[in-house]
């Protein structure tokens, strides 16, 4: 396991493990906003439970009724909050794990629970919370070659959503063009649902 093969910043897989009880809309949007960071190509989205769910995201990903757990991949590494090393550009994994679920506020851990058998090193991306297609950013942008200290974030910014209204997200994002990045289906969806 670790560092056995080398891969390009191209032969890196992305893999979601589904970890939501149903495939909501929200969840939609930040799995499509990953497609567009890592391609189709590369990203691979688990644990859909069912063929309409598989159905509602093969557009973007390779998606499958399967758990990563039952995948018995070999060169891989779990994106986990808590552990001990960050991911660094000398890494060399195969496919890098992330959790797709809505973050708690203080976390609660669910990732690690949900995939504490997975064989896999772990890795952490800093001390705290992102969304998934900012940790997923985050993560190709360490795959290319920059450190996480190299990174800029910007953390528990506010969004207008109508005047003289905001609303405050309390995770990490990373700084593109000044800004934090979100997808503006995202924004528009907090809008209109108020998430």
């Amino acid at each position: 396991m670790g560092n056995s093969t080398t891969n390009s910043p191209n032969t890196t897989k992305y893999i979601i493990e589904h970890l939501e009880d149903e495939v909501y809309e929200w969840c939609i949007i930040e799995y499509g906003s990953i497609s567009n960071i890592v391609g189709k190509e590369n990203l691979i989205i688990t644990n859909l439970k069912t063929k309409e769910n598989v159905q509602k995201l093969s557009g973007i990903a390779d998606a499958r009724i399967e758990s990563v757990l039952k995948m018995n991949l070999q060169n891989t590494c779990l994106l986990d909050m808590d552990a001990e090393k960050e991911l660094s550009p000398d890494d060399n994994f195969g496919y890098l794990v992330f959790g797709g679920i809505l973050g708690d506020n203080p976390p609660k851990k669910r990732t690690i629970k949900f995939l504490a058998s997975l064989e896999a090193e772990k890795r952490h991306l800093g001390k705290m919370q992102m969304s998934t297609d900012n940790a997923v950013l985050t993560a190709s942008m360490i795959v290319k070659g920059k450190k996480l200290s190299e990174i800029k974030f910007i953390d528990n910014p506010s969004f207008p959503v109508e005047e003289g209204l905001e609303v405050n997200l309390p995770y990490r994002f990373v700084e593109v063009n000044g800004k934090p990045f979100i997808s503006k289906e995202l924004l528009e969806h907090i809008k209109k649902s108020g998430f």
